[in-house]
């Protein structure tokens, strides 16, 4: 499984850095610019969404943890 994922990512990345040198070559690095800042600005807005909850999760569990005086609901 975890060689499969490796090889997907590779092919992902590989075509994403045969887009880029395409553009390279018709000197339309601009765009690819501007779609890599989007892509970007989504991935970390993700990862912050994701700590939020995992955040939130866990100090909720704490106060449950307090309130039973350290004994596991």
């Amino acid at each position: 499984m975890l060689i499969q994922q490796g090889q997907f990512v590779r092919t992902v990345l590989g075509a994403r850095m045969a887009r880029f040198r395409e553009a390279r070559c018709r000197r339309d690095i601009g765009a690819s610019a501007i779609e890599l800042a989007i892509i970007t600005a989504v991935v970390v807005g993700l990862a912050v969404v994701v700590l939020l909850i995992i955040t939130q999760v866990v100090n909720n569990r704490t106060t449950e943890i307090t309130n039973n005086n350290g004994k596991i609901p």
